[in-house]
């Protein structure tokens, strides 16, 4: 939805607006903000994303390399050479790695940075909207809901069947669809929707929600019920290609709703006062936030389990190197975010290989360490 904004107040938004109450400053001119004392012009957000882009493709080719098999670099590049220009390879040893490389790491590198992309850009949409650094995409409770639609699927023998691969994500999102429309008809007021009432509503639902898997897991057969604990510390597997091209659609989609909504999160960030002094119908801007958020976030948990961290950590990581507007932190947060995934979901596969660490393991090994620094020498981030 466009948000009409007051120019003349834009305009004097400097002046009214004291710089120890916010972390970024609008700039009257077309395609720049002042954040954090850095100018935010088209060069440094080409370059910027472009960098990271750039990461991103190599860190993509070290994690083919790695396995438990490692494949040469020279083969991974021959591979995908192949596959691009539809050549056909005559060396058997060759055909063995191009299959290992295609129909395993390929797909599950991809998941892992759609996934971790998700969380990342959900993580910063979720502090601005709540005003509250500590705040993750599993903190409305949809994440939950999600897990709580996967675990009955399993319970009654889904995850048994030869519909397994798309019912067990089909169950997950329809458990966190229910809860996002439980959460919204709680937490909603007279039309409005109060951040209080957002956030006590998906404090008291997660811990519903999780006493009820906790429930579940504790009446699985002992197999099944491994499976399940699995999934729910964060597990990433490869999937088929018909089933990443669905999620890559509708995740992009969500993303790309997301991402448009990046001015009106730099003005919420401000807080709602301010954000309704210019413009903002503040309402309208949250409702679609919050259903934005928790259907990605939905979708993401359906697939990749419980994966912890990211969302909370990349956003605080990203926005301490290249400042808070979310023109530049939303999409770099992203791309980092899934750069940061594929990285910790090699690091599951391959540390004790052939045997697999839950990924959101490794996310929590490397997010808690980064938050006791920032409890200990940046307390000022964390206000």
């Amino acid at each position: 939805m466009a948000h009409v904004i007051r120019e003349d107040l834009l305009k004097q938004l400097p002046a009214i607006i004291q710089p120890e109450s916010c972390t970024e400053v609008l700039s009257h001119e077309p395609g720049r903000m002042v954040s954090q004392g850095l100018i935010l012009t088209n060069s440094r957000w080409v370059a910027t994303l472009g960098i990271l882009t750039l990461t991103a493709i190599v860190v993509g080719l070290i994690c083919l390399h790695f396995g438990a098999q490692p494949i040469a670099y020279g083969e991974v590049l021959r591979a995908l050479f192949d596959t691009v220009s539809l050549k056909d390879s005559t060396d058997e040893t060759s055909d063995i790695a191009k299959t290992i490389l295609l129909q395993v790491r390929l797909p599950r590198i991809l998941l892992g940075f759609l996934v971790g992309c998700s969380l990342a850009s959900v993580g910063v949409a979720l502090q601005a909207l709540l005003r509250n650094p500590l705040a993750d995409p599993y903190v409305l409770g949809v994440s939950s809901g999600a897990a709580l639609g996967a675990a009955v699927g399993i319970l009654f023998g889904v995850g048994t069947t030869f519909l397994a691969e798309t019912a067990l994500p089909a169950c997950g999102f329809a458990g966190g669809l229910v809860a996002l429309v439980v959460i919204y008809r709680m937490a909603a007021t007279y039309g409005q929707l109060p951040i209080h009432s957002l956030l006590l509503t998906g404090v008291i639902l997660n811990a519903i929600f999780s006493a009820l898997i906790m429930f579940i897991t504790s009446i699985l057969e002992p197999n099944r019920s491994y499976g399940m604990m699995a999934w729910l510390m964060g597990t990433l597997t490869a999937p088929t290609y018909g089933s990443l091209v669905a999620l890559i659609i509708y995740l992009s989609i969500g993303l790309f709703l997301l991402f448009r909504h990046m001015r009106v999160l730099n003005i919420l960030a401000l807080g709602e006062e301010s954000a309704r002094t210019l413009g903002i119908d503040t309402e309208q801007a949250k409702r679609s936030l919050f259903v934005l958020t928790a259907l990605v976030t939905g979708a993401v948990v359906s697939v990749s389990g419980m994966i912890g961290f990211i969302g909370m950590v990349v956003p605080h990581a990203v926005r301490l190197v290249i400042g808070a507007d979310h023109r530049l932190l939303l999409p770099a947060s992203a791309l980092v975010g899934g750069t940061f995934l594929m990285g910790a979901d090699t690091v599951a596969r391959t540390l004790i290989a052939p045997t697999e660490i839950p990924v959101g393991i490794i996310t929590a090994l490397a997010g808690g360490p980064f938050f006791v620094y920032l409890l200990l020498w940046r307390k000022d981030r964390l206000a």
